[in-house]
């Protein structure tokens, strides 16, 4: 009786402890599969603003706030937009000012919590830049996308497409820049966005889903007069942009790709944000087995939209050192294997999607060069 008791005892201890590492892997998937757009990834730390002054904001010392470039710096209802480093002003050993560009909304405070976006425009097109834009919404097979249209004399279009926990917003930094070379520009929210239609399951599926939401914006682009488009992606857009390029019924019509922080690996990111929000190492293979059960995610079917011999058309990718949520180690690995078409554009100091952030300027003039014999 002892023997069968200790034994049902063994396997309720085992049923538990089982149960609650499956909890713990969904909850640990939720890093990726549940990022909200427009808040922060958990590996984006959380600043103290100290103060603000005349064209100058002090912040907590961080490598984040330390980082080259201009950002939108973000808090619960507030929204502004920092440059570079003031090396002169130094107040403190825990302290660093940037410049303050501008309050776009709400106010600073101190003592308010803050991070660094890269989304340094909010608002639409007309809004945020004076751009004469569209409103338009492009059908997709889960309902109607919603889709900004900026008007351009070329027949190629780009069509630019956000990653995780960014919103279209993020297409704002290159609008103009885009605009100025004459390209119309589709800016696509696709399932999941604010005013999407979402996944069946709720879930962001890392691209292996949503790129079909991009070949409606393909189709829609062609049926109102692109002769050839140029796919645009960040992160998990990055992603959707090679499985459109792989297996759109138009991918003929697809000249180029550009790809900044591309998502080249699923389980690589999904480990990453899991661990940025403290998940103890022994249950990260948990949080994979996790995601694939509630989404159908399959390393194999993402790796096949990553395989450089399925490439047809030149790609320019901005990646670098610093970005923990994609190592750029598989975009250097991508791009190695096909120098025929690819450009590898290191970009130093920056993290995940902010490659245009670091130096605007530089960003544009390589854009410039690898779209010239596109147009």
């Amino acid at each position: 009786m002892r023997t069968v008791k200790a034994t049902a005892a063994a396997v309720s201890v085992a049923l538990a402890a089982g149960a609650a590492g499956v909890a713990a892997g969904r909850y640990a998937s939720d890093a990726a599969l549940k990022a909200p757009p427009g808040r922060p990834l958990p590996t984006e730390p959380r600043l103290t603003v100290h103060s603000t002054a005349a064209g100058q904001i002090t912040l907590t010392r961080d490598l984040a706030s330390l980082r080259p470039g201009t950002y939108g710096l973000a808090g619960d209802g507030s929204h502004a937009v920092v440059g570079p480093v003031v090396d002169t002003a130094s107040p403190s050993a825990d302290a660093v000012v940037r410049r303050l560009e501008r309050v776009t909304h709400g106010t600073l405070r101190p003592g308010d919590k803050v991070w660094l976006t890269p989304n340094v425009h909010i608002g639409n097109p007309s809004a945020a830049l004076g751009l004469d834009h569209a409103d338009i919404d492009i059908p997709g097979e889960l309902g109607s996308l919603p889709a900004w249209f900026v008007p351009g004399a070329r027949s190629t279009w780009v069509i630019a497409v956000h990653g995780l926990a960014a919103t279209r917003e993020l297409s704002l930094n290159v609008m103009e820049f885009l605009h100025r070379q004459r390209f119309p520009v589709l800016a696509l929210a696709y399932r999941g966005d604010l005013g999407a239609p979402r996944n069946p399951d709720g879930l962001n599926h890392l691209g292996e889903t949503e790129w079909r939401d991009l070949d409606a914006a393909i189709r829609y682009a062609v049926r109102y007069g692109a002769e050839h488009v140029v796919l645009y992606g960040w992160s998990t857009g990055a992603t959707m942009a090679l499985r459109a390029a792989a297996h759109s019924a138009m991918r003929d019509r697809v000249s180029g790709l550009v790809l900044d922080s591309p998502v080249l690996n699923w389980e690589t990111t999904l480990r990453a944000l899991a661990t940025a929000r403290h998940t103890p190492g022994a249950l990260l293979p948990l949080a994979v087995r996790a995601a694939q059960g509630r989404t159908s995610l399959h390393g194999d079917r993402i790796a096949e939209a990553a395989d450089p011999t399925r490439l047809r058309v030149p790609t320019l990718i901005f990646h670098g050192p610093d970005d923990t949520v994609a190592p750029w180690t598989l975009s250097r690995r991508f791009a190695a294997h096909r120098p025929d078409l690819i450009t590898l554009q290191p970009v130093a100091r920056a993290p995940h999607s902010a490659m245009w952030n670091a130096d605007p300027a530089a960003y544009e003039e390589i854009l410039r060069r690898f779209l010239t014999p596109l147009m």
